[in-house]
């Protein structure tokens, strides 16, 4: 087992993994920007290191202030978190070429997975479902018009290199596709450096379906269910659930089996989400997350597992703790996720905590790494903490966030809570009855 993990991240995730470090008797490094010298894992950490200003490219993406940091505390591994550096395959690879563990999958896996185009195709070899659509990337209006016309519209175009709705256009009809291949190419360019899209069926009303996977990078593998992530606003999750309300339990055995199956076959090594779409009793593959997500802990609530603990100990080495024959599903769980934004334009709302009041009690747990008098900086994501709740149903889970709701107090800064205190009573989450549209939706209709 390691001695020293630096930890390349910031906020919630960064105390997250300092505590499952120090649960295993792991001395921890605290990286963080001059913005961050007062952040909760930076005084709770063994050790810290400022690696540069505000600016996230001049401290967190910076992998040379990084690489020095572990060289001058002698941190034999670094474990990314989520966001930043957590699938940049060059990082990986620098790491190892330095004799440095990185907690996570090898490079390799996360340029093939980084590449929405290679990764498609690789899941589709593996005997993963897709969805319909362009086998490479696309470049002019006849070739996007034959596959969009052999596919049937709507289809939607993305960009091969994009995350988080940018580079992606809707074309309807056949008039639509010139500006919408233009359009997305540009976005594209601008947000990821490369040009390259595809085309794949647009489906009217999915939901986001995502299955949990831990590989032990030597053709084992299993996996830990399923998560609904459809509630979003530009394809930004805000709600998480585990299990889906709309999949079966034989339909999850089924696709988390081939899901597993298709992990040991590519001997993927430590935690990686599998994201697909699901209309109709059918899932499509959208793309693979190599690295741990921000709604983890509602996988980890239904199954009594610690992912980060898993992370760690296969990447020093060591087996996966459980069988798939051991995992088992109980309960509900839900995640919300309180920015500091205005809960009705959400603009961001960066300051000073004045007063914060968590919600507790039996079955509640709240990740966050601010406390009260903590300065949000305005450099970096809003995310203030992540609410989760845990019940034996659905119902017991919904009533339980929603006393939760009630007792949580973040002042001095806006923050989305009314919001989910407005779609507890909404009869479409009751019910689960929504898709990946319907937060928009319900959002447009109550401006």
């Amino acid at each position: 087992m390691f001695k020293k993990v630096l930890i390349a991240n910031r906020g919630e995730i960064a105390l997250r993994i300092l505590r499952a470090c120090k649960e295993l008797g792991i001395s921890t490094v605290a990286v963080h920007s001059t913005a961050d010298a007062d952040a909760m894992h930076v005084r709770l950490a063994d050790e810290s290191v400022c690696i540069g200003p505000a600016s996230a490219t001049h401290s967190y993406l910076n992998i040379p202030s990084i690489l020095a940091a572990c060289e001058i505390t002698g941190a034999e591994a670094v474990h990314p978190g989520y966001g930043f550096l957590s699938e940049n395959a060059r990082f990986a690879r620098i790491l190892e070429e330095h004799n440095i563990t990185f907690i996570g999958p090898s490079a390799h896996h996360i340029e093939i997975m980084g590449d929405k185009i290679q990764a498609k195709k690789t899941a589709k070899e593996l005997g993963i479902p897709v969805v319909p659509g362009s086998e490479g990337g696309v470049t002019s209006d006849v070739e996007a018009r034959k596959i969009a016309a052999e596919i049937g519209y709507p289809v939607i175009i993305k960009a091969a290199s994009g995350g988080g709705g940018r580079g992606m256009k809707v074309a309807n009809s056949e008039a639509d596709i010139g500006n919408a291949l233009s359009t997305a190419r540009s976005e594209a360019k601008a947000a990821f450096g490369d040009d390259a899209v595809y085309i794949e069926k647009y489906l009217a009303k999915p939901r986001h379906i995502e299955i949990q996977v831990l590989g032990d990078g030597k053709g084992g593998a299993i996996h830990l269910g399923d998560r609904d992530c459809s509630l979003q606003r530009r394809h930004q999750k805000v709600w998480e659930e585990a299990t889906s309300p709309a999949v079966t339990p034989e339909q999850r055995a089924e696709i988390g089996g081939v899901v597993a199956d298709a992990i040991a076959k590519m001997k993927y090594s430590g935690a990686g989400t599998i994201e697909f779409l699901y209309e109709d009793g059918e899932f499509y593959f959208i793309e693979m997350n190599t690295r741990l997500q921000v709604e983890h802990p509602v996988t980890e609530r239904i199954t009594n597992m610690d992912l980060v603990y898993e992370q760690i100990q296969i990447a020093a080495g060591q087996p996966i703790s459980v069988k798939q024959e051991d995992v088992t599903f109980w309960g509900h769980a839900i995640e919300v996720r309180i920015n500091a934004e205005d809960p009705e334009t959400f603009a961001p709302s960066p300051g000073r905590i004045s007063f914060y009041h968590p919600a507790g009690g039996v079955g509640v747990r709240v990740d966050s790494g601010v406390y009260q008098g903590y300065k949000i900086p305005p450099y970096y994501d809003s995310l203030i903490g992540k609410l989760i709740v845990h019940g034996r149903t659905r119902e017991e889970c919904l009533q339980r966030l929603r006393r939760a709701l009630g007792e949580f107090v973040v002042d001095g800064v806006k923050t989305t809570l009314p919001l989910f205190r407005r779609l507890i009573e909404e009869e479409a989450v009751i019910t689960g009855n929504y898709d990946i549209h319907w937060l928009e939706k319900y959002l447009g209709m109550k401006k």
